[in-house]
């Protein structure tokens, strides 16, 4: 906006500060907005990069499992002929078993057929054996009475001789008959017995035998089925592939459609720090011409606030209250245990006792002031004001907003406030409350100098 001509040269020159300021907030509020739009870009980025590495891992694995499953499918087909061959084997050996426990089954009842028969026949040798008795009793006495019949009767005795003959071998026959019967008798009824317990074994093979033939017939259902899912899943894994193809060269675009955006984010970013650099140096040169602003009471106030300081950095280092090397000192100690971190210097403590209360009264300058603190040229802020200096916690959130001495702030914003060599700086920036909570702030500052050497800067931060 430009400031009317018929203005005087101050007035314009004020409207030109006030402008320049305004133009610095609205910069500096399109940053903030970009840092967010550009933290989402990287996270996107990431986020897509590692679904186009799940994506890539899933066409991989897609692969070993359409491998996998072309593998399972030619080794339950295989399962299947061996299945098939064992199950005809094992029908054929049942029906072999039905037949042998069938003719185990008739050979226990002919065993006892047989038993039947040879009682039989050993009452009939026994009868033949009674008979061959009475045949010797009658042979002996026809000799009798041959005998006594004197030579009339030798021819009869020459017969009846050959008659007790006979009988006597058809008893000894008989006898032997006997024997063999009862021998025999004995195995017969030894194997009816070894009869009854196979065709018992017999009749629980035919019962399992029916039982087998029903869980071959299942075994070869299941593997049927197995071999129909294998071709299902060979089938499906292959279009699960096809369409992963397909999607990963999209996945691929978009990643590179973000990565360019993400960089021209980056680009319009930087752009804009140049705007906020030129609209601070506005800002400057518009107070360096006389122009006055509602900083203005601000602006005196750190420099004086800043020339104090660094009159009694000089005045405690010439009374050898503290060396001028450790006041320089730029090895930042960690401090164990501490979230975010804190760090310890060589002026640490020092600035602890001799900060205070030349910070402190900034605070009620003006009700918008926020915090008043020195920062070394690295953006180092050893000693804050009390209500920011808490003891840290386990909730980092808390700690952020609470715990900010002993921090390095090197932001823009930090870095530039200690290094700056200009009688004044003022910035405009989203401060970081923690917890995602920003708040605008100005944060103007002054260089401390220590016998002439550049210290740092005091930084006075107020809301607007």
């Amino acid at each position: 906006m430009t400031a009317p001509t018929n203005f005087p040269e101050s007035q314009q020159l004020n409207a030109l500060a006030q402008e320049a300021s305004a133009l610095g907030y609205e910069i500096v509020d399109i940053a903030g907005f970009l840092d967010l739009v550009e933290a989402q870009a990287r996270d996107q980025r990431i986020a897509l990069s590692g679904v186009e590495r799940g994506a890539g891992n899933i066409e991989t694995a897609s692969a070993e499992v359409q491998v996998a499953a072309a593998d399972l499918g030619e080794s339950v087909a295989r399962t299947a002929e061996d299945v098939d061959k064992s199950a005809a084997l094992m029908r054929s050996l049942g029906k072999q078993s039905v037949l042998v426990a069938t003719w185990v089954q008739g050979l226990h009842e002919r065993s006892g057929d047989i038993s039947d028969t040879l009682r039989a026949v050993k009452t009939n040798n026994a009868q033949i054996a009674s008979i061959s008795m009475q045949v010797n009793t009658l042979a002996i006495n026809a000799k009798i009475e041959a005998a006594r019949a004197g030579e009339a009767g030798r021819g009869f005795a020459v017969v009846a001789e050959a008659i007790n003959e006979l009988s006597r071998k058809t008893k000894d026959a008989a006898s032997q008959i006997s024997t063999n019967i009862e021998t025999l008798t004995d195995w017969i009824a030894t194997l009816g017995v070894e009869a009854e317990d196979i065709a018992q074994s017999a009749t629980t093979l035919v019962e399992h035998g029916a039982g087998t033939d029903s869980a071959l017939g299942r075994m070869e259902h299941s593997v049927g089925v197995t071999r129909f899912q294998a071709n299902r899943i060979d089938a499906n894994t292959g279009k699960v592939r096809a369409l992963i193809e397909e999607f990963t060269p999209a996945m691929h675009g978009i990643g590179q459609s973000i990565v360019a955006t993400t960089q021209g984010i980056h680009q319009a970013h930087q752009r804009i720090d140049r705007l906020i650099d030129t609209s601070e140096t506005l800002v400057q040169s518009s107070a360096a011409l006389g122009g006055m602003t509602d900083d203005a009471p601000f602006v005196d106030y750190v420099r004086d606030r800043a020339v104090a300081i660094g009159a009694a950095f000089e005045q405690a280092t010439a009374e050898g209250n503290f060396s001028l090397q450790a006041l320089f000192d730029r090895n930042y100690i960690p401090i164990p245990g501490t979230n975010p971190q804190q760090m310890r210097t060589a002026y640490t403590k020092f600035l602890d006792r001799i900060l205070p209360p030349l910070q402190e009264p900034a605070l009620s300058f003006h009700p918008n002031v926020v915090f008043c603190a020195a920062v070394d040229v690295n953006g180092y802020l050893p000693t804050h004001n009390a209500k920011f200096s808490q003891p840290q916690g386990g909730d980092v959130v808390w700690n952020t907003a609470h715990c900010r001495n002993r921090r390095i702030f090197n932001d823009r914003v930090g870095l530039k406030a200690g290094r700056s060599n200009a009688p004044f700086l003022l910035q405009v920036y989203r401060r970081d409350m923690g917890g995602g909570d920003f708040r605008m702030m100005k944060d103007l500052s002054a260089p401390i100098l220590v016998n002439g050497h550049h210290w740092g800067g005091l930084r006075l931060a107020y809301t607007f």
